[in-house]
């Protein structure tokens, strides 16, 4: 059976309710709900998706945004593949339109979330993956879906707090929760939709 998740503001005892594979795909799809409110809502034009970042040298929001997004997109098109399911997080695309317009941005992030909420709900939190990773040197792991689906969001999250620190450089004002981890909302209970969880 498949559930829907109302992302439309449920409350701490919903969320909790849920699978724990459900859950994920819940903080997944919140996560990158943040990154496209920004697109939608915030940014007011394609030049502060470019805009390089003084305190963290090579950034831009535009190139953080399509790094956060490229794990989920690698990680979904693993598992909707056959098996055996062998990904890397290294074999990502650079220097994509999203980096630096609004509007590919906008497609890019729809289309991401799109893929969690087709794919999440009909897969196995325990499908075993492997991941190939340079750390610079070449390593091989055994690890599941949902251990990865968990990690893309987390990693988006730390990728989110560097677009903060770029967004302030702009005078761009975020909303409070953006960019802090799922874990931190809750401790400071926070009525943020990753904060309604309890520990």
């Amino acid at each position: 059976m498949v559930t829907e998740v109302d992302s439309s503001h449920p409350s701490g005892s919903d969320i909790a309710s849920l699978s724990p594979l459900i859950q994920l795909q819940f903080v997944s799809t919140t996560v990158l709900q943040q990154a496209l409110d920004l697109v939608e809502n915030i940014l007011t034009s394609d030049d502060q998706l470019t805009a390089q970042s003084k305190f963290l040298p090579g950034s831009t929001i535009g190139k953080h945004l399509r790094h956060a997004r490229d794990h989920f997109i690698l990680l979904i098109e693993c598992v909707s593949g056959p098996a055996p399911h062998i990904f890397s997080y290294d074999t990502r695309t650079r220097n994509t339109p999203m980096e630096n317009n609004r509007s590919e941005a906008r497609e890019a992030l729809k289309q991401v979330i799109s893929r969690v909420e087709e794919v999440v709900p009909t897969a196995n939190l325990d499908l075993p993956l492997t991941l190939n990773a340079v750390t610079p040197f070449m390593q091989t792991f055994e690890t599941t879906f949902g251990r990865e689906l968990w990690f893309a969001g987390l990693h988006a999250v730390h990728h989110w707090s560097m677009v903060r620190v770029i967004a302030g450089e702009l005078d761009i004002k975020l909303n409070d929760d953006f960019g802090f981890a799922p874990s931190t909302l809750v401790y400071k209970g926070s009525e943020a939709l990753l904060g309604k969880a309890k520990i």
